[in-house]
């Protein structure tokens, strides 16, 4: 797949950079707004992983989330030193080691989604008319699409 600029239409590669830029204003707000006991990104993302995802390996995670493995293994090691995250042992293959999300954690990931989602929905409650609420209802599923393409 050529990645050049000059692959896609121009209308095509400037809604790209509006979209860049908007998103990521969007997720640098968000992360600049404290959250009670902040998890670093690698741990934010394992544990959610683990929790829509299941059980899996240290490997795995790390492949998903493109970093090393012994960075996961950092991680992890982090996320279960606060009973965030179980080891057991494989049921079918015990050389491999499997992460599940403990109820601790899950309950830690549920909490922290609720409070993004309502500084979210507080923002959008006060500043759009409902004609804009429905555009971006229907921009949604579009944004995780294009997240899923990337």
């Amino acid at each position: 797949m050529d990645e050049s600029p000059r692959s896609v239409p121009d209308e095509v590669f400037e809604l790209a950079g509006q979209l860049r830029v908007s998103v990521g204003m969007l997720i640098r707000k968000l992360r600049q707004k404290p959250v009670r006991g902040e998890l670093t990104l690698p741990e934010t993302s394992a544990l959610s992983r683990l929790d829509r995802g299941g059980p899996t390996t240290s490997s795995e995670l790390a492949r998903a989330d493109r970093i090393s493995p012994q960075s996961m293994g950092a991680t992890i090691a982090a996320l279960e030193e606060r009973g965030l995250v179980a080891r057991e042992k494989d049921t079918e293959d015990g050389r491999r080691v499997v992460l599940s999300i403990t109820e601790t954690g899950r309950q830690d990931v549920h909490d922290r989604r609720g409070e993004r989602t309502e500084l979210i929905a507080r923002a959008l409650d006060g500043g759009f008319t409902p004609s804009e609420l429905d555009r971006l209802r229907a921009a949604a599923p579009l944004l995780e699409r294009l997240a899923e393409e990337l």
